[in-house]
């Protein structure tokens, strides 16, 4: 129950030069606060660093056939095998601005769209780059990917000295986010970020508005995955940026695990990524607010912690690409059981309709507050009128 962030075997970033022709590869520009290790197999180390470093990191995915979505294959031995393992296809550092914005200019989609990913706790350098490889290739999203990886030390002993480390980096991601808010062609911008990453998201998005006023409005998307965060404390982030922060979707779990030993630790106060979000005083907080819950509880899909569900479910990573990531906003009705996000067989339901399918047998349920009340209202008239042949339907 302590493992977190799940530890992986170290040692893989060398490069091997080349992949094969039927695997994939995704180009990520990495940022990071974390001091450099002097190691070309591992290039960076949990210690902190006083400067930003940069790099364009090339990461080759096996072929399909050989590979589950949602999986990070990482190789038995070394070198890798590109057929069946994830491999460092080349890494070559960013030193200048210059050579930053060139890589954007390069790598920016006719869309304009930008993905900024930021690791959670117990996470090598390594670690943070293959999990968000996998999530950029099995979600389909059409953006220029970038990670903000910062200093954990990679072990379950060291909660606290990430937990310090998340502030020691609040201003270079706030730096990097307003580096890329500023290249003229990049037209959206979405953060998402995993456990304890979530903290340090908010934290530099808050502090980037108490500077400017508001966030920038070109970061118009932020996901937080499990999201470490104290409910108390989110809410008073959340009120700093005003009334022009970008859109928030939280993907919760009650029964992630590793959020019940965070709880503990930090003063048996609610984890923002444990909440019910159909219940009071959540229910009518985040209705105000605007804020979009995907409650992952009954889907069963991820690891042994329950903590990593929204990279490891496949239907739930692609629903990242092909919606969050695009600006649409998720509702009950376009999140139902024709998605097969998790769905289980209909059963009896079958005959009563798609809205009332998702309420009986869908094992994940979407809080929209911007659409709810109208659902509600939709499937109780629904309900009446069907009520005499196929018995009432709750919402």
């Amino acid at each position: 129950m302590l493992a977190a962030c799940a530890s992986r075997p170290t040692g893989v970033l060398t490069p091997v030069g080349k992949t094969v022709p039927e695997a994939s590869t995704v180009d990520l520009l990495v940022a990071t606060t974390r001091a450099p290790s002097g190691d070309p197999a591992t290039l960076f180390t949990g210690e902190r660093d006083n400067l930003v470093s940069m790099a364009d990191i090339v990461v080759s995915i096996p072929p399909e056939k050989n590979r589950k979505v949602g999986e990070v294959q990482w190789p038995r031995k070394l070198p890798p095998n590109p057929m069946t393992d994830f491999t460092t296809v080349s890494v070559t550092p960013i030193k200048t601005n210059l050579q930053e914005a060139a890589w954007i200019r390069r790598h920016l989609p006719k869309n304009g769209r930008v993905m900024v990913f930021v690791h959670g706790f117990n996470n090598t350098f390594e670690d943070s780059v293959y999990r968000f490889a996998q999530i950029v290739h099995d979600s389909g999203a059409k953006v220029a990917p970038v990670i903000f990886t910062w200093p954990s030390r990679a072990s379950i002993f060291d909660y606290n000295y990430d937990k310090e480390s998340t502030n020691y980096s609040r201003d270079a991601l706030e730096q990097v986010l307003r580096t890329l808010a500023k290249e003229p062609g990049v037209k959206d911008i979405t953060v998402m970020a995993h456990s304890m990453g979530s903290w340090l998201t908010v934290e530099a998005l808050r502090q980037m508005a108490i500077r400017d006023g508001r966030v920038n409005p070109k970061i118009t998307n932020v996901i937080l995955a499990s999201p470490d965060l104290d409910v108390d404390v989110f809410a008073k982030q959340f009120l700093a940026m005003g009334k022009d922060h970008p859109r928030f979707t939280l993907f919760v779990s009650r029964d992630d695990r590793a959020l019940s030993l965070s709880r503990r630790i930090s003063g048996n106060i609610d984890r923002l990524g444990q909440i019910d979000p159909t219940v009071e005083p959540y229910r009518s907080a985040l209705e105000k607010a605007g804020i979009t819950v995907i409650d992952l509880t009954r889907l069963k899909a991820g690891d042994r912690l329950n903590h990593s569900k929204f990279a490891e479910s496949p239907e739930v990573v692609q629903l990242i690409g092909t919606r969050l990531v695009n600006g649409q906003t998720i509702t009950d009705s376009n999140i139902g059981v024709g998605d097969r996000l998790g769905a289980v067989a209909l059963g009896a339901a079958q005959g009563v309709g798609s809205a009332a399918s998702l309420v009986v047998t869908a094992p994940i349920a979407v809080f929209d507050p911007t659409t709810r009340k109208n659902y509600d209202a939709q499937i109780d008239r629904f309900g009446r009128a069907v009520g005499n042949t196929m018995g009432a339907v709750a919402p």
